[in-house]
């Protein structure tokens, strides 16, 4: 019998940036590659590890398209890698690329890889503002990008205007306090709950790009500083996009590792890992409360490497609004009491959201927890899209007695797609109740749209928007929605929902 490869998480380095002058910012290759030596140095190899790297995978950039960014980095790294990877868009693929690479390494087709990431919008922004170009560095790419490239949103969703984030995330939220048969007011109360206790968290992370700390009641009041984005949650509940941040990770194989005489006491092991997307478009879900995909995925996690959900001391569930983190415990079995934080980092809305690399800073933070106890295991989760595309994996301090462990696959996402749901009607006309909503405000905090999702009286699911008359909209946030009837008409590809 061959003798089993165990892939190694060696070292993980973060970076962040805030200079006096925003336009004087460090570009994402500069964070990458200072993210990328800490790593080495964390690992306690230093240059001769960057040299040996193999492989150089670099997670999606959305503030500057450099074309070539792994091969650009590599170079600044002083390494000729075998392999080169730069991904697709979505906050799932530093997970994703993680269980890949150690697919890799245990079957002996990679012994040293890195993984780094890194978003620069608060400088690209300034410099937009001021009118001066960038300067940075672009060449052609070399491969497509490694990923899931499919649109993320549909023509009919495109239309209805619910395709965004900052759309489809209340959405969820909102069907999700209905479906607890919470009322408004004691719903406030738990988001403002959630998200001071993340705020805390990332008050103690000297990564995070918010260390203020702001209380409850700071979190959740409306105010001219915290205008209402999408009901229910004011901006200091969205993700933080405009920061300078980046992080990167060292994966080998434990002979990779002694051969470079990397100190074992630091090694963190991946033990399982799952992939799977939910319906792909946020219409064709089988409901709005729930995500089966993930819930399914997680419980094949948990059941590959022997453990109860209670076991896993150390979490970081995506949270780019407040409703990921809080609804996918819910489907991976976290009782609403369970005393766990949901994030090692503080959440995108307080510790930043760095584009699709904040995951790869989740990383970085729980290797630091398991160092600490290495009896101890950790689980992360990303997300891409709106709650569709789910990477997550389970680490420990110490090796997996099955080796690594690649779950679900094929099997998993055929029993996903296989999930009945409503048909969506495009032209919809007649009684409509509602599943989902949410009510979207301008930058001057007033509200502008609504957004609503729901079936008619034969169970066909339609998409709608809600007449621009504010008195209406601000209505909707006072009183429960879900399940309100109203008339749906349509016109021009576009169908309109009436509340009566």
């Amino acid at each position: 019998m061959p003798e089993r490869i165990l892939p190694v998480l060696v070292g993980a380095g973060q970076t962040i940036d805030r200079p006096a002058d925003p336009a004087a910012g460090r570009e994402p290759l500069v964070l990458m590659e200072e993210a990328a030596r800490r790593a080495a140095e964390d690992a306690g190899g230093g240059a001769r590890l960057l040299a040996a790297l193999d492989t150089v995978a670099v997670v999606n950039v959305i503030c500057h398209d450099y074309g070539d960014a792994a091969g650009l980095l590599a170079e600044r790294l002083g390494c000729q890698p075998a392999r080169t990877i730069y991904t697709t868009l979505g906050g799932n693929t530093p997970q994703s690329l993680v269980n890949h690479l150690c697919d890799e390494i245990a079957a002996g087709r990679t012994e040293l890889a890195l993984v780094a990431g890194a978003e620069a919008w608060h400088t690209a922004r300034a410099l937009g503002r001021a009118g001066r170009p960038s300067g940075w560095a672009r060449r052609p790419a070399s491969a497509p990008p490694w990923g899931d490239g499919r649109p993320g949103v549909s023509a009919h969703e495109a239309r209805h205007g619910i395709g965004q984030p900052l759309v489809t995330y209340p959405m969820v939220e909102n069907a999700f306090r209905a479906a607890r048969r919470l009322s408004l007011e004691a719903h406030r109360r738990e988001l403002a709950a959630f998200a001071a206790r993340a705020a805390a968290i990332a008050a103690e992370n000297p990564y995070a790009w918010f260390r203020d700390a702001k209380d409850a009641a700071t979190l959740a009041t409306v105010t001219a500083e915290n205008r209402m984005v999408g009901f229910p949650y004011p901006k200091f509940m969205n993700a933080i996009l405009d920061v300078n941040q980046g992080a990167a990770l060292v994966l080998a194989s434990e002979a990779a590792a002694r051969r470079l005489a990397l100190a074992p006491a630091r090694w963190v092991y991946p033990w399982a890992g799952v992939d799977v997307t939910e319906h792909w478009f946020f219409q064709d879900r089988v409901d709005y409360h729930t995500l089966p995909g993930l819930q399914r995925a997680g419980a094949l996690l948990l059941e590959a490497v022997g453990l109860g959900s209670e076991r896993v001391q150390h979490l970081d569930l995506y949270s780019c609004f407040p409703i990921a983190p809080r609804l996918s415990a819910t489907m991976l079995g976290h009782a609403p009491d369970d005393p766990r934080p949901l994030t090692v980092t503080g959440a995108l809305p307080w510790f930043g959201g760095p584009g699709s690399n904040y995951t790869t800073h989740a990383l970085a933070t729980l290797a630091g927890r398991l160092r600490v106890e290495p009896e101890s295991f950790a689980l992360a989760h990303a997300l891409g899209w709106n709650l569709t595309k789910h990477a997550l994996a389970i680490y420990a301090g110490t090796p997996p007695p099955k080796g690594w462990q690649r779950v679900g696959g094929a099997a998993l996402q055929q029993w996903v797609d296989a999930l009945p749901h409503p048909p969506v009607v495009e032209e919809a006309s007649g009684r409509g109740t509602i599943e989902a909503y949410t009510i979207i405000h301008g930058r001057d905090g007033g509200a502008e749209r609504g957004a609503v999702i729901g079936r008619l009286a034969d169970g066909r699911r339609f998409l709608g928007v809600v007449r621009a008359d504010r008195a209406v909209l601000e209505a909707m946030e006072r009183e429960e929605q879900v399940g309100r009837v109203g008339r749906v008409t349509s016109a021009g590809g576009v169908n309109r929902y009436e509340p009566v």
